[in-house]
């Protein structure tokens, strides 16, 4: 894969998970599972799975951790020839409960500070490393590592002074744990958001970060982007599509589209909103148009939300487009399980 340009760069932070193996608080739980985590590399990852050339970009110290790292993202297809190793710093790991992050019982301990990946840096990521990719998926935990990686994010995101770069693709991914001050965090992902061709975020983390959760209002926040992607959980998505001109004059204007979600039974959260956005890329590598790519983005969700952990098998392209394909509402009547991406799984009604 190395000699052959990716369709997407998705670069960021990974690292060591570890999943415990009962419920319970951390200080309770007497052992855990090693998976991987990393939005960016989540991504790639489930790119990879669905048949796509992708690549992960990023920094890992030069220990097991990093051997695993890149051994276990390699695995999935993706190709990891640009991950450095940092013989002088480590590897992040990170520990957490198996309550849903968005309740009170849920506890995540981070050992990332000082991480390898957190000497990132425009001199250390030549913007060559981009060459020949379609698209560059980012996201905001990575701006909140140190001072450095904050400064490779705005070049990244910076619209005038750099070579021709590749749709770039930006998930807030706001993680207000991982800013010593939350409301300057916020800020901080909406001055790099406006940079971005394509952004997603959840509309509870932009009610966290920029006080309004209303997708009107986000967009509002953020003109910018030619596409801006609200997701709203169960409800579905609302995608505010840039039009270069109106009939009256050169005056943008937005078509908006809202995409319901199917119904899914949920076995764990985690990694569902990295696996929209691999949805909708895939959506949008196709060239298909922005209903059928958020029904993309729902179904590689839905993969990820009917598996224990952050990765899950996309199901065929086959089956995908067939569910893509249906009239609303067929659709609206879809009810998806544990096991649904299978071949040999019906997809129920109700």
């Amino acid at each position: 894969m190395t000699g052959t340009p990716p369709d997407v760069v998705c670069l960021g932070e990974s690292m060591v998970t570890f999943l415990p193996t009962r419920p319970g608080r951390l200080a309770d739980v007497p052992s855990f599972d090693r998976a991987i985590g990393g939005a960016e590399s989540n991504v790639a990852c489930a790119l990879a799975a669905a048949g796509y050339r992708a690549k992960w970009v990023g920094r890992v110290g030069c220990d097991g951790f990093g051997d695993h790292l890149t051994e276990a993202i390699g695995a999935y297809g993706v190709d990891v020839s640009a991950v450095v190793r940092d013989p002088a710093r480590p590897t992040g790991v990170y520990f957490r409960t198996a309550t849903d992050r968005a309740t009170e019982a849920h506890e995540v301990a981070y050992y990332r500070a000082g991480s390898a990946a957190s000497a990132m840096s425009p001199e250390t990521v030549p913007h060559g490393t981009f060459a020949g990719a379609r698209v560059l998926h980012v996201s905001g935990v990575t701006a909140a590592l140190s001072d450095s990686c904050l400064a490779l994010m705005r070049a990244l995101t910076a619209r005038h002074g750099r070579p021709r770069r590749p749709l770039l693709s930006f998930d807030v991914n706001f993680r207000p744990r991982l800013w010593a001050d939350a409301a300057a965090g916020g800020r901080t992902l909406l001055e790099l958001a406006r940079g971005a061709d394509l952004v997603f975020v959840g509309a509870d983390e932009a009610e966290a970060a920029w006080g309004t959760g209303d997708p009107y209002a986000i967009r509002a926040a953020l003109p910018e982007p030619g596409l801006l992607v609200v997701k709203g959980g169960a409800k579905g998505a609302t995608v505010f599509e840039r039009r270069a001109t109106g009939a009256d004059g050169p005056v943008p204007r937005d078509a908006v589209t809202h995409v319901p979600a199917p119904r899914v039974d949920v076995v764990s959260p985690v990694g569902a909103g990295d696996a929209f956005a691999a949805g909708f890329l895939v959506g949008t590598l196709r060239g298909l148009g922005v209903r059928a790519r958020v029904r993309h983005g729902h179904l590689m969700a839905a993969a990820a939300l009917t598996v224990p952990g952050d990765l899950a098998v996309p199901p065929g392209r086959a089956r995908t487009d067939r569910l893509v394909a249906l009239d609303d509402e067929a659709w609206g009547t879809l009810h998806l399980g544990p096991g649904w991406t299978g071949d040999d799984q019906e997809v129920r009604t109700p």
